[in-house]
């Protein structure tokens, strides 16, 4: 069962399928706080800005924070009674793993891009979307709390000691995926660890996260990229809905704004997601 929130002139599940199956981005931390379903909305909306096909599945429907995102821009777009690209939305509300698999073959058929934002907790729904992901981008902020999702550190050297569960669960998964892109099914699985707010970090617990996730990244190959840094505007823009990307809608931007549409553009280009199936367009936002 779902809860289906779409734009205005969307494409509906009915339309013309695409040629192959969309390429899934599944946004995965068992930790909640790291700016993940920021992160997915964001990029979300820069694929249709795009004019990529694109649809979010919220896999978590009590929090439901990306669903509620979407609502927020629709209702913004009604009442200005303006139009922007929007990505279709649904809230997965199922209980079996089959269900969930159904769910996002069901969705793929008609868009370009699946973005999956799972909860920021263990479930075992969340851990089978990230199983099946050919993008898995986990945000994480600059913080040995955080780290500590994907691997423990010596207290005295800061190196690394073991992984987690959540990293063996990828890496288990990117081996099976391994096999099954042998067969010609899906591509290999590619991980990216994306950090967020770097802004208030200090410098030596900067470079000591760094260092180790360039050791971890070694061991489990992920790869880094900067992602979103800590700014109010992402707060202030969720109860409309609106993204960096309105550009024209969202009064006189300072600085600081433009450096962070700046930021994601970057974090877009270093997904280095497919062209899209429909017009083989490039992903570069202007």
């Amino acid at each position: 069962m779902t809860e289906r929130t779409s734009p205005p002139n969307s494409a509906d599940t009915s339309a013309k399928s695409t040629p192959k199956p969309a390429h899934r981005i599944v946004f995965a931390n068992e930790k909640g706080g790291t700016g993940k379903s920021t992160t997915a909305v964001h990029i979300a909306v820069a694929l249709s800005y795009l004019g990529a096909r694109v649809t979010a599945l919220d896999l978590d429907p009590r929090q439901r924070t990306t669903h509620r995102y979407i609502e927020n821009r629709l209702g913004t777009l009604e009442r200005r009674k303006i139009t922007l690209p929007t990505p279709g939305c649904e809230v997965f509300r199922g209980e079996t793993a089959q269900e969930l698999l159904s769910t996002m073959d069901r969705l793929e058929r008609t868009c370009d891009f699946l973005v999956i934002d799972n909860p920021g907790r263990d479930d075992p729904l969340a851990r089978l979307a990230a199983e099946n992901a050919d993008t898995l981008v986990t945000p994480m902020n600059d913080s040995f709390v955080d780290f500590d999702l994907i691997g423990q550190v010596d207290s005295d050297t800061f190196k690394v000691k073991k992984l987690s569960f959540f990293a063996e669960l990828i890496w288990e998964a990117r081996l099976k995926r391994s096999r099954a892109t042998a067969e010609g099914n899906r591509p290999e699985m590619d991980w990216i660890v994306v950090r967020n707010r770097t802004g208030h970090t200090e410098a030596r617990n900067m470079v000591r996260i760094e260092q180790a996730l360039a050791e971890m990244s070694k061991r489990v190959g992920f790869r880094v990229s900067h992602g979103l840094s800590e700014r109010v505007i992402y707060r202030e823009l969720f109860p409309s809905g609106l993204t960096l990307l309105d550009k024209g809608h969202l009064g006189e931007l300072g600085t600081s704004h433009l450096v962070a549409r700046q930021e994601l553009r970057a974090l877009l280009k270093a997904l280095n997601l497919p062209e899209f199936s429909r017009s083989q367009k490039r992903l570069e936002l202007a």
